[in-house]
């Protein structure tokens, strides 16, 4: 059986890079970012100080050209610029999804904004053109749970089932340790010869289970699990339940205010007035917009670019950029630079994969990779 070589130079193309949180997981997972692409200067600044500051090793997008407008061939130069593609490596991404989630309105595939809905259909393209080991695509629930949506998504596996194993499955951030009901898609796929080689089998039969997707026990289920707290008037002081993980609750991540003041990003905020800071009470998320967290439940998920305003669930206020981060289960090292639009903070930070969730995922491909046995039968 052909053997794997070691996973930490196991090199990965990302797309629609944005912050890197995805990127970061793999990282952390055993995988190297070699060439990565963000149309949006602003994030593409983000990613660059961000992952920077965390790593210590400088990090910068490597093409900031759109995928519509960059062709297989010019990727493939600039990321192995040896001129082989090597026999191991991989494409991550998830293509900006508001025409097919609720927020954006259900544009779907002929979304107008950007080809946003596009997009993912370029993105396909470019992983059948390019032929990676193996691929990841994220994005929202709404591409499963809208019809029309779920045609156009079901399209687009069958593009990629002509080469490629494929399995698809909904994920949340909440059952793996993010404080945060954060609901993504995920498919994932591996080449069929590269697997078959690695097997060392010329068919490998349907039922057999050649992705296991991660699971954490101790967050199973968290949602319908615990008992989680309702709504408390502002300015009380509701009990912490002793039942729930502390991971999972806000308050856990961004309720040290005085260390959290003092950390990078820490008084980066919004400051606009409002009334409505001290009239919502702690844990009402249900308007579209101003949700105040409750400290001992966790959060809705992080949409700050979308006219979501998320409260502060003890101050009047907006939470800050670094308690934005820490619900996305970013690290305190990564920095944001000061001179970054605050809104784009925002944008960006609530685009991203939480890195937990992306390392979980991230940990299963690699285990994927390094299989060590086949089916039992062999055809």
């Amino acid at each position: 059986m052909a053997s794997v070589q070691n996973s930490n130079s196991i090199p990965i193309l990302s797309f629609f890079t944005g912050a890197g949180f995805l990127d970061i997981g793999f990282m952390q997972a055993g995988f190297k970012t070699i060439w990565s692409n963000e149309y949006n200067i602003n994030f593409a600044k983000g990613y660059a100080s961000g992952v920077s500051s965390m790593t210590g090793e400088e990090h910068k997008i490597s093409n900031m050209t759109s995928i519509i407008d960059l062709g297989p061939n010019q990727i493939a130069k600039e990321a192995f610029p040896e001129g082989k593609l090597p026999e191991l490596f991989g494409i991550v991404g998830g293509p900006p999804c508001p025409d097919f989630s609720v927020g954006g309105k259900n544009r779907g595939h002929l979304g107008e904004k950007a080809d946003r809905g596009r997009l993912s259909q370029v993105y396909v393209s470019r992983i059948l053109e390019l032929q990676p080991t193996f691929f990841l695509f994220e994005n929202v629930p709404g591409l499963l749970r809208n019809g029309k949506h779920r045609e156009f998504f079901n399209h687009l596996k069958l593009q990629l089932s002509t080469d490629y194993l494929v399995e698809f499955n909904i994920l949340n951030a909440l059952e793996f340790g993010v404080p945060q009901d954060r609901e993504r898609v995920f498919m994932v796929g591996i080449k069929k010869k590269w697997f078959k080689k690695q097997l060392g089998i010329r068919n490998i039969p349907r039922e057999y289970e050649w992705f296991k997707w991660p699971v954490d026990q101790r967050y199973k289920d968290a949602k319908k699990r615990f008992n989680w707290p309702s709504i408390s008037p502002y300015g009380m002081s509701p009990q912490q339940p002793m039942d729930i993980p502390e991971e999972l609750m806000v308050g856990t991540y961004i309720c040290d205010l005085e260390k959290l003041k003092s950390l990078p990003n820490g008084l980066d905020g919004l400051k606009p007035k409002s009334d409505k800071y001290t009239v919502i009470s702690e844990g009402d998320v249900s308007r579209k917009s101003f949700k105040r967290l409750h400290r001992w439940r966790y959060s809705p998920t992080a949409a700050y670019g979308n006219n979501e305003v998320h409260l502060h669930p003890v101050e009047p206020r907006r939470i800050s950029v670094r308690e934005a981060l820490r619900i996305q289960s970013v690290p305190d090292t990564y920095i944001l630079p000061v001179e970054m639009p605050i809104t784009h903070k925002f944008k960006t930070i609530g685009n991203g994969v939480p890195i937990k969730l992306a390392f979980v995922v991230a940990t299963a491909i690699r285990n994927m990779l390094e299989i060590k046995e086949g089916p039992n039968d062999t055809y």
